[in-house]
């Protein structure tokens, strides 16, 4: 199996992000503002922690902007290596962002519904450096974009991989007693977690090591 790549969401302080490094994360989330969902933090520690990170380490701003130019504000209050965004784009393309900047990685998310989202991560793939499937429901009158906790239906996840050429990571209810079986089926790219090594909330010691002894010993 080639290594695969874990980001840790949902980090809330630099404790939490010196956890999940030292666990063997490549990558942490960090929560902008949002509908709904876990994990949310203000700018200003976002920024705090992008800087405050190893440069190896990525580190990925969540952001529920769909206007071009919002998405492109947000980003310059906390200059982290990517860009995640959760919803659909409402106002301007993804060229835009990469055209205003351009040593940034773009990642989008998409929300596994059925198996209309395959034509829409083929078509997505062509604009991103990176595909995020997830468990949200954006049709919702209060939009889920992501900490869900559940599982989405993996057997359109592994199409999905299998049919674009960009890297893909799966999201959504992921924890140490599945994570063999995601990875056996769909056979992603890197995980996201947040529920699934967490307690009460909080970043779980425990959890994250069991989980990637879970993957090491795969």
């Amino acid at each position: 199996m080639n290594k695969m790549h874990i980001k840790i969401c949902c980090i809330s302080s630099i404790k939490e992000a010196e956890m999940a490094i030292r666990a063997g994360a490549s990558a942490l989330g960090l929560v902008g503002h949002m509908p709904s969902g876990p994990g949310i933090i203000s700018d200003e520690l976002i920024a705090k922690i992008a800087v405050e990170v190893p440069k190896h380490i990525e580190t990925f701003l969540l952001t529920s902007e769909t206007n071009v130019d919002k998405i492109i504000q947000h980003y310059t209050k906390v200059n982290t290596t990517t860009i995640q965004i959760v919803d659909a784009l409402t106002f301007g393309s993804h060229a835009e962002i990469k055209k205003a900047l351009p040593h940034v990685k773009i990642v989008q998310v998409l929300h596994v519904l059925n198996e209309s989202s395959i034509e829409k991560a083929i078509e997505i793939s062509k604009y991103v450096d990176t595909i995020l499937l997830d468990s949200g429901n954006p049709n919702l009158a209060t939009k889920e974009l992501g900490g869900t906790g559940r599982v989405h239906n993996w057997e359109i996840s592994k199409i999905i991989v299998e049919k674009v050429t960009i890297p893909v990571f799966l999201a959504g209810g992921i924890n140490t007693s599945n994570v063999l079986k995601a990875i056996n089926i769909v056979n992603p790219y890197g995980l996201d977690l947040c529920s699934g090594v967490r307690t009460n909330g909080n970043l779980d010691t425990h959890k994250l090591t069991s989980f990637f002894q879970a993957i090491k010993n795969n």
